[in-house]
């Protein structure tokens, strides 16, 4: 089943799923210079572990833009449900693993 959000179809977190368990999800992301990952959905809290650093800005459905400057080893936490899309602004591949806490 599709999430849709005032009539957007919601993307997937990541582009893949590397491991998966009854407590954690581990996504892969990886976006090139100028590449966005779509609309999507957090339900769980996360981590996001950036294996390659980039600038990213991060823009909400509701329009507001984050600037999410991610350095090479960096860790981030975030809370479930604010429903984003992120966009790689940098002139650098962008790597990730996302690891959701069910």
């Amino acid at each position: 089943m599709t999430d849709v959000i005032d009539g957007t179809e919601l993307g997937p977190v990541g582009q893949e799923i590397v491991f998966e368990n009854d407590r954690v999800r581990v996504w892969h992301i990886r976006l090139e210079p100028g590449e966005r990952q779509p609309l999507h959905r957090h339900d769980h809290p996360y981590l996001v572990v950036a294996i390659e650093g980039a600038k990213n800005v991060v823009q909400t459905i509701d329009g507001t833009r984050i600037d999410a400057d991610e350095p090479t080893g960096g860790v981030v936490y975030r809370d479930p449900g604010a429903v984003h899309m992120l966009t790689n602004v940098g002139d650098t591949t962008y790597l990730a693993r996302l690891v959701e806490l069910k």
